[in-house]
């Protein structure tokens, strides 16, 4: 059997997913401007796409296995569509162009407000989905 990420269909699902959430990316950088020297539209789509991946991958994961029509949400929404949105790279490249600049406070605190509330915000999207679910 071809492995998943080799199947024509399913690469399509993830780049029609990729390009909705990179859309949304670039105009959620269109809407929000730095704050001071913070990158906060790069903090919003990571935080907002760690929240919803987390409450995705967890509401399909208790619906039962990762096949079907549940496999191709988790490819198109979660791979695609989030996976465009968010962004670890520009997350990457912020970081060192703040060092760079000498602005190491800065830098500190947006690596620590991306990964740790970013973390946050995946947990709590997986409490909200088995809160959601539990409570059906």
């Amino acid at each position: 059997m071809t492995p998943l990420h080799l199947r024509p269909r399913a690469m399509l699902v993830v780049a029609a997913g990729g390009a909705v959430g990179t859309s949304g990316r670039y105009a959620t950088a269109l809407l929000l401007p730095p704050l001071g020297v913070l990158p906060s539209a790069t903090i919003a789509v990571n935080l907002v796409g760690a929240f919803l991946l987390g409450l995705l991958l967890e509401s399909l994961a208790r619906r039962g296995p990762d096949v079907g029509g549940r496999r191709t949400l988790r490819l198109l929404l979660g791979t695609g569509v989030l996976g465009g949105f968010t962004t670890y790279s520009t997350f990457s490249l912020d970081s060192l162009a703040l060092l760079e600049a000498g602005r190491y406070a800065e830098s500190a605190l947006y690596a620590a407000i991306t990964l740790v509330l970013g973390t946050a915000a995946a947990a709590l999207g997986v409490v909200i989905a088995g809160r959601r679910r539990a409570a059906r």
